[in-house]
């Protein structure tokens, strides 16, 4: 099992859609970015690359052109093939939002399902909660939305690998036991033989 955490903040800007999970939440204002500044996603990115000791999305996606408003959910797309190709898949994913306004509560459930579907796992493998910062710091004055995530990933599963072996070892039986007969009656006719030379 292999554990990563990822963090991201963003500022708040007028006139910028507000998403979070891959959901866009009704709200004035929304998070600035190079991409859609989708401060959970990218938190979740960071904490997956981390578990698989492959970096950060600045390393994968860095601010360039190409990079430039793309949805935050294509970058997890990208994640988690760099995570196959290390044979891991994601165990469970535990996130935090925190921002003084909008109140997110009502949309949990929405984002936790609109990212287990992204990432091909369980509703139940995803944990989205949302708290505010009490009035501190930049979340706090609304000007800032920040998350947190907590990624575990765990060995790909090798079913068809272990098909192969079961199937290899069941051919490699039946062929012990076709020489075993073989031998046994190869035996036995010489035995035969040698008996009615004998009489």
């Amino acid at each position: 099992m292999r554990v990563g955490i990822g963090y991201d903040i963003h500022p708040l800007k007028k006139g910028r859609p507000l998403v979070l999970g891959g959901i866009c939440i009704p709200y004035p204002k929304g998070l600035d970015g190079h991409s859609d500044g989708d401060a959970l996603v990218h938190a979740i990115g960071d904490a997956i690359l981390g578990a698989g000791g492959l970096g950060d999305l600045g390393l994968h996606f860095p601010s360039t052109p190409k990079h430039k408003d793309i949805s935050s959910l294509r970058i997890l797309d990208r994640v988690q093939e760099l995570i196959r190709g290390q044979s891991l898949r994601i165990s469970h994913i535990d996130s935090v939002v925190v921002a003084q306004k909008p109140s997110l509560s009502p949309f949990r459930s929405k984002i936790a399902r609109s990212l287990a579907r992204r990432l091909k796992i369980r509703s139940r493998q995803v944990s989205v909660k949302a708290k505010t910062n009490d009035g501190l710091g930049l979340v706090g004055r609304e000007k800032a939305v920040a998350a947190f995530a907590i990624a575990t990933l765990i060995p790909e599963r090798r079913k068809n690998i272990m098909h192969v072996k079961r199937g290899a070892w069941s051919v490699k039986r039946k062929t012990a036991a076709a020489r075993l007969r073989t031998t046994h009656n190869a035996r036995r006719t010489t035995q035969l033989a040698k008996g009615v030379v004998n009489g």
